[in-house]
C-alpha cells in the first residue's frame, strides 16, 4: 500500500507539473536562454492535467485512510504510525503543490 501511495504522490506533483507547463514553461525555458514557443501547445491539455493531478491526489487520500481503517500485519511498512505520518505529510505537500502548479495562470502574472 505504501508503494501505491508515494505512486499516487509522484503521480499527482508530475501531472501538476504539466498543468503549469503551458504558462510557466515558457518563461522558465526563456530565462535558461531557451525558445519556450512550442510550450503554449500545452495549454488546451492544461484542465486534463488539473484533473489527473486531482485524481491521484483523490487516490493517495483514499490509501491512506483505508490503511487506517484496515489492520495491518505487524513487521510491514503500513503498520508504523511514523510512516502513515509521513504520507500524510507528502500528501498535503503534494496537495499545496498541485495548487501551486495548478493556480499558476492566476497568480504568475502578477510576480512578472
Amino acid at each position: 500500500m505504501v508503494r501505491r501511495t508515494v505512486g499516487s504522490i509522484i503521480g499527482a506533483v508530475g501531472a501538476g507539473v504539466g498543468s503549469a507547463v503551458c504558462c510557466s514553461g515558457p518563461l522558465v525555458a526563456t530565462a535558461m536562454g531557451l525558445s519556450g514557443a512550442g510550450l503554449v501547445a500545452f495549454r488546451p491539455y492544461r484542465p486534463i492535467f488539473v484533473l489527473v493531478a486531482v485524481g491521484f491526489l483523490w487516490a493517495g487520500f483514499y490509501l491512506v485512510d483505508r490503511e487506517d481503517q484496515q489492520a495491518c500485519e505487524p513487521g510491514k511498512l503500513c503498520a508504523s504510525p511514523i510512516v502513515r505520518k509521513r504520507l500524510r505529510v507528502l500528501l498535503w505537500v503534494a496537495t499545496a503543490l498541485v495548487f501551486l502548479f495548478g493556480t499558476s495562470v492566476r497568480w504568475l502574472p502578477w510576480i512578472l
